[in-house]
């Protein structure tokens, strides 16, 4: 679907911002260490207090599976959305129980289901290292050199932070290189799932209507936090506002935006329009096909891939709405303006030399990661090994050689600081399943034959004279890495117990991994010359215009704010809300069929509900993936609703903000409890949401 050109006044604005201006009109995710006091004030009268900042950041919750979410009573209750929830829903069921079809609810605590491996995270502190970090970069290091002592600085900071504190303690690159912020977070592991609807009302319209509005999803999920066995108690949450959103009023959305790319210079943007996102979209489709014949093959098939599935396919129109912008010549060309404007300043200043050659650096240090892009993302990347089995496998032999390592020297995923979440996730239980394995792991192998050719070392090593299925096929039933026993064995055991076992998948990786961690390493010190380069670039903004803007996306906690406000497209007027009404009618115009079909209990209810009741909003609040299961909260920091998409015109958002007709869109806290009251009857669960305590 083509997404919409900008227009001038949009244009005018995104120009502005790229060259180094502060944000316009009611752009941004702000870090909460720097929040847009002022502009708030300014706009709409409103003081972004200390003590209000720090409740909704400590009511605010990171699903480390992707994705949002926030505590919503005194005892441990959290809300995220349906589709972030869909990969526990996904683990916790099974051939007699799917839960992420048909919804689940915990009548009493001990019905509680305990999440396989899931981590939420609380934001706590934030602390600028970035004198520290720079410091310990040698005088004139460039590539790997500066790769391995920003790498060995980053596990210092993040080591002993966590020894002195016991917080998940995160070095963040932000500005591209700019500024590093150490973030601390409460860590929870002890997750465990109370409420989930049925799959065909939380994700109602399917892919058809996915990043459209008007919409009608009650995209939703509670799960309980625990902590030494016992709900934790906590004194920030959100109070829930049972009237919900009211339409012009000024909303906050606080959530863990993933990746945007609004600082990038021409040459990446080209990059990522001409190679990146055409390779993705491809891959993507060819995934989707995929698992769409083999899921029609019956129904257990279908319920083991409809998680991923569901993933590919949301993934698959986001990016095809966002290279849409890329492909839109007054977007482009606005960024390429905006940045040949920048550099005209530059140039009028003694002191923008530097910064005018950090943008050649740039450029060259692209065309280094664009020489390498193919092999590494099949070797390093994991394209051509599509099956959790050889992520297990890889885990595996690179712990054993990376372990004994000192920490700074260490590839980042298995440093210090990381290595509870890294062992949480290694030694889950959850489903891996054989048949499923199979069929991705024949196809990405195939994947891999045609897109480097039979007569590759590398292809030849992988397939060992076999062709990519029947490779596959003798892979995942010969492994036993599937068997946590006996990744608990090769990982205390080290290199040489991992040697001995000569697991045949874990050979695998072995055969490939030189080349792929000499990919890594250039990719590395590409990526490093582009950090020293964006930060001098940064510094020469800051001079220019000042301080004041945010820093891209880095799936850490951001604020973004907004009216609730409707918009006009193709010459109508859409409204901010939409009501249980407008759900029926929908289904019913589709003759409540396929991804339009109810379930049987909104059926059954539909005379219980008041119709007229708001369920899906819209706001101009700035938001991206990762997003999702964020809290929308007005100006009393009351739940109002939670974000769940954006529409077509929004999925520009990863390259610059529009608020003519782009829109966050989200729940209404009204009728989330319209649902559960009438629909679900669970009163428990409503009394807990209404006065904050079970």
């Amino acid at each position: 679907m083509k997404l919409r050109s900008l227009r001038s006044p949009a244009l005018a604005a995104l120009l502005a911002f790229a060259a180094g201006s502060v944000a316009r009109a009611d752009e941004g995710m702000w870090l909460y260490s720097a929040p847009p006091r002022d502009q708030i004030k300014k706009k709409y009268g409103f003081d972004l207090t200390d003590a209000w900042l720090d409740h909704l950041r400590l009511s605010s919750v990171r699903f480390n599976s992707g994705g949002s979410g926030s505590f919503v009573s005194g005892d441990g209750l959290v809300i995220t959305n349906h589709h972030v929830g869909a990969d526990d829903l996904q683990k916790l069921s099974d051939e007699k129980n799917n839960y992420l079809r048909d919804g689940f609810y915990a009548k009493t605590p001990a019905d509680e289901k305990k999440c396989v491996d899931l981590e939420l995270n609380v934001l706590q502190t934030i602390e600028d290292v970035t004198l520290r970090v720079n410091s310990a970069i040698p005088v004139g290091a460039t590539g790997e050199a500066a790769v391995l002592a920003r790498r060995k600085i980053t596990a210092e900071i993040e080591k002993e932070s966590l020894a002195k504190t016991g917080l998940r303690s995160d070095v963040v690159t932000l500005y591209q290189g700019g500024a590093y912020h150490l973030y601390r977070f409460k860590k929870y592991t002890d997750i465990r799932l109370v409420f989930a609807p049925e799959q065909g009302v939380a994700f109602f319209g399917g892919d058809p209507d996915n990043f459209e509005f008007p919409r009608y999803n009650l995209d939703v999920c509670f799960f309980r936090v625990y902590e030494n066995g016992r709900p934790v108690k906590t004194a920030h949450y959100l109070t829930w506002s049972a009237n919900g959103a009211k339409e012009g009023e000024l909303s906050f959305v606080s959530g863990h935006p993933g990746t945007t790319r609004r600082l990038l210079t021409v040459p990446e943007l080209e990059y990522i329009r001409d190679n990146q996102f055409p390779y993705q979209l491809a891959l993507l489709k060819r995934r989707e096909v995929l698992l769409s014949n083999w899921g029609n093959r019956d129904a257990e098939n279908a319920r083991r891939a409809k998680d991923e599935l569901f993933g590919i396919q949301n993934t698959r129109k986001a990016r095809d709405g966002a290279i849409a912008a890329l492909h839109d010549p007054e977007f482009f060309g606005a960024k390429i303006a905006a940045e040949a404007a920048f550099k005209k300043h530059l140039a009028d200043r003694a002191d923008g030399t530097d910064a005018l050659a950090a943008f050649a650096r740039i450029a060259d240090a692209q065309k280094a990661i664009a020489k390498i892009a193919t092999r590494q993302r099949l070797l390093e990347g994991l394209v051509a090994f599509n099956a959790d089995s050889y992520g297990l496998a890889r885990h595996l032999l690179r712990a054993g050689d990376e372990r004994p390592k000192p920490n700074g020297e260490r590839l980042k995923e298995y440093s210090d600081a990381r290595r509870e979440s890294f062992e949480q996730q290694l030694f889950s239980d959850k489903p891996i399943y054989t048949d499923l394995e199979i069929v991705t792991l024949a196809d990405s192998l195939t994947y891999l034959v045609e897109q480097l050719g039979v007569g590759d070392a590398v292809v030849k090593a992988v397939l060992a004279g076999k062709s990519p299925r029947a490779r596959a096929a003798e892979l995942i039933t010969t492994t036993k890495v599937r068997d946590v026993a006996f990744r608990k064995k090769l990982y205390e055991g080290g290199t040489a117990t991992v040697a001995a076992a000569k697991d045949p998948l874990i050979e695998v990786a072995r055969a490939v991994d030189t080349e792929a961690r000499a990919l890594r390493k250039t990719l590395e010190s590409a990526d490093e010359t582009k950090q020293q380069a964006q930060a001098i670039i940064g510094k020469a903004r800051f001079a220019l215009q000042g301080a004041g803007n945010y820093p891209d996306a880095t799936f850490t906690l951001r604020l973004s704010y907004g009216p609730v406000s409707g918009y006009e497209e193709n010459g109508l007027k859409i409204p901010a809300h939409t009501t249980y009404a407008g759900l029926y009618e929908r289904s019913a115009k589709q003759g409540n069929k396929g991804d339009f079909e109810l379930p049987a209990r909104w059926l059954q209810k539909k005379s219980a509900l008041n119709l007229a009741t708001p369920f899906n909003f819209v706001s101009t609040a700035d938001i991206i993936g990762g997003n999702s299961g964020s809290p929308s909260v007005n100006r009393a920091g009351e739940f109002i609703g939670i974000i769940f998409d954006g529409n077509l015109a929004s999925l520009s958002g990863d390259f610059g903000y529009e608020d003519k007709q782009a829109r966050a869109l989200s729940v209404d806290s009204a009728g989330i409890l319209e649902a559960l009251r009438k629909v679900y009857e669970v009163p428990a669960l409503v009394n807990e949401l209404v006065n904050g305590k079970r």
